[in-house]
């Protein structure tokens, strides 16, 4: 078991994982408040794939991937959604505030 450092091929690697055999698939989140530590695990019973973060930020990206999983889970493994995190923080930059004014 590597925790694997980048979060994008984390995300990719994971999904991927999950497609291949949704039926052995399992989603892990590991949270240390004394550590300020959060470890995501997604497993197959042959491969482990993990992700260690102290960061505030990563905890919205975890919140994300779970999005992702749900919908893999309640459409099916061949569900056509993007995993790209790139294209998601995009899109939630452009959306504007409720009362805002420029």
């Amino acid at each position: 078991m590597v925790y694997i450092a980048s979060w994008d091929e984390f995300v990719e690697r994971s999904v991927q994982l999950f497609r291949a055999d949704p039926q052995l698939s399992r989603y892990v989140t590991k949270c240390r408040h004394c550590d300020g530590k959060l470890v995501l695990k997604v497993t197959d019973n042959r491969e482990c794939l993990k992700f260690k973060t102290d960061r505030a930020q990563d905890a919205k990206k975890m919140e994300k991937l779970n999005n992702i999983f749900f919908t893999l889970m309640a459409r099916g493994p061949d569900a056509g959604i993007s995993v790209s995190g790139k294209e998601q923080v995009e899109q939630q930059a452009s959306k504007k505030g409720r009362g805002r004014r420029q």
